[in-house]
């Protein structure tokens, strides 16, 4: 059997015309990544080779870029998502609302091609690439929810004295709910973001109602 290092100098002697190269070549094995999916293969069962084939390039294209699948995987994760919006020293507010348009985009982003979907669902079983891609991508964005959160406890717009993972999550909970558990929720409305934010900031209770006050004693 031909060795990678066979693959890589053969593909470098070989004449270069009409192969892809460079970043063209890195879209083109994204773009035959997501194609298969379309077609109905898991990701477990996706293989470098039938990549390749479906790409256009040679194995050894694959691994000059990517020393395994489960790197080309995850690299894939990360470039189908939307793009996040860039931090900014404004309002804790806006920041909130620009975080869930973030995810409000992820979710139609994922309702509208079948194998944004698939990935989202399949990495759940793919223990390895799930950890991975928890610690690379999910964890990044826990840690800029907490950075965001802090500046709004240290500004006075946030309280201070809930811890900032729980007060992320009720942030960000209520659309994870519409993307992720229920997909056949609305999405659609451009000021979903907003009204979650505000109605959060605002509080549930009616306005000048002193919750828990009549609450009887535990």
């Amino acid at each position: 059997m031909t060795s990678t290092n066979e693959e890589a100098a053969a593909e470098a002697a070989a004449p270069r015309r009409g192969r892809p190269r460079s970043e063209a070549a890195e879209q083109a094995i994204i773009g035959a990544v997501l194609r298969l999916l379309d077609q109905g293969y898991p990701l477990a069962l996706l293989s470098i080779e039938g990549i390749a084939g479906e790409a256009g390039v040679g194995k050894a294209t694959i691994y000059r870029r990517w020393p395994n699948k489960e790197e080309l995987l995850l690299d894939v994760l990360r470039r189908v998502d939307e793009p996040e919006p860039p931090e900014f020293d404004g309002p804790v507010r806006d920041a909130l609302v620009a975080a869930l348009e973030f995810l409000r985009r992820s979710g139609l982003a994922r309702r509208s091609q079948s194998s944004l979907a698939l990935i989202a669902h399949e990495v759940q079983h793919l223990p390895e690439l799930h950890r991975r891609y928890h610690e690379q991508v999910i964890e990044p964005r826990r840690e800029r929810m907490r950075r965001l959160l802090a500046r709004g406890v240290e500004r006075g717009e946030i309280r201070g004295d809930v811890d900032l993972d729980l007060l992320g999550e009720l942030v960000v909970g209520p659309m994870l709910s519409r993307t992720l558990l229920r997909p056949g929720a609305p999405l659609e409305d451009p000021t979903l973001s907003a009204t979650i934010v505000d109605t959060l900031l605002q509080g549930l209770g009616p306005a000048g109602a002193d919750i828990g006050a009549d609450a009887d004693p535990v």
